[in-house]
């Protein structure tokens, strides 16, 4: 008599990858040190063309500034009461007006060179278009350093870009400032944001502004910042918010990018599971 053995049947089961959601993944990638040497190169040749066109727009910003601060240096002008300034004694921070301006100006071009360069134009035309903009308002209302303004002096080349009279709107507060929105999904535009704030109290402190130069600086680098995204879209066709978000490290905070994110993150879901479940 033959005795057939029964064959067991053991379910075996395939081991279930578990896909990480694209928002961790990119914020993973924060963690990563700064791009290398062939990289940089090949991004830096990719934009050649918008940096040579945001470079020219660089000298342009920069001979503007020249010329209308000598200008406005030369003419008379005419000093005003302030509501804040008359209640505030003049203190003497050079330090922080000079210095730690020069240095902020610095770090703002500094860090696309060394970790973003494919940001590098992006940093260039807006600061050369706040730049051209505070130029040609400053020369409209012909006001005088307020009274009891402590007299400064930058060191080097920065000595050539500063001027008496150049009253609205105030560069040490809205440069900063248009470094927060540059990098404002990367822990950097909280640097940017308390160095804004910091210039802005330096120069009351000063009396080298008038209030309404520090206040109005916020809101005139907000709408240059978004006249210069518009300049952006129309010169680089693959400009887009996104593209901005990724070159400034931004991963997934803000509302907006943090649905699309959650989508993303979904769709790549639903792909890993039914190529499993075919495989």
């Amino acid at each position: 008599m033959a005795v057939v053995a029964e064959k067991s049947t053991i379910a075996v089961q395939r081991p279930r990858l578990k896909v990480a959601p694209q928002a961790h993944a990119i914020s993973l990638a924060r963690e990563v040190p700064g791009i290398g040497v062939h990289t940089w190169i090949r991004e830096l040749l990719e934009r050649r063309h918008l940096l040579a066109l945001s470079s020219a727009l660089f000298v342009v910003a920069l001979c503007a500034d020249y010329c209308c601060g000598v200008y406005v240096t030369s003419r008379s002008a005419v000093q005003v009461p302030d509501l804040i300034l008359d209640r505030l004694p003049p203190v003497n921070l050079s330090f922080l007006f000079t210095y730690g301006y020069m240095a902020l100006i610095v770090g703002m071009f500094l860090y696309p060179i060394c970790r973003r360069v494919r940001m590098l134009h992006v940093v260039a035309l807006q600061f050369s278009l706040l730049l051209i903009l505070r130029s040609l308002f400053m020369i409209f209302t012909h006001l005088s350093t307020p009274a009891g303004a402590i007299a400064v002096h930058f060191p080097g080349f920065f000595s050539r870009f500063y001027f008496d009279n150049d009253m609205f709107f105030s560069g040490h507060t809205a440069m900063p400032f248009l470094g927060f929105y540059l990098f404002r999904h990367s822990r950097l535009r909280y640097v940017f944001l308390v160095g804004s704030i910091v210039m802005a109290i330096v120069v009351l402190a000063m009396h080298l502004h008038y209030s309404i130069d520090v206040f109005a600086a916020f809101f005139m680098t907000y709408g240059s910042y978004q006249m210069g995204n518009a300049a952006l879209r129309k010169l680089d066709p693959a400009y887009s918010e996104e593209e901005a978000l990724r070159a400034g490290n931004v991963f997934c905070h803000a509302p907006d990018a943090q649905r699309r994110c959650e989508a993303n993150a979904r769709l790549g879901h639903e792909d890993q599971t039914k190529a499993m479940s075919n495989g």
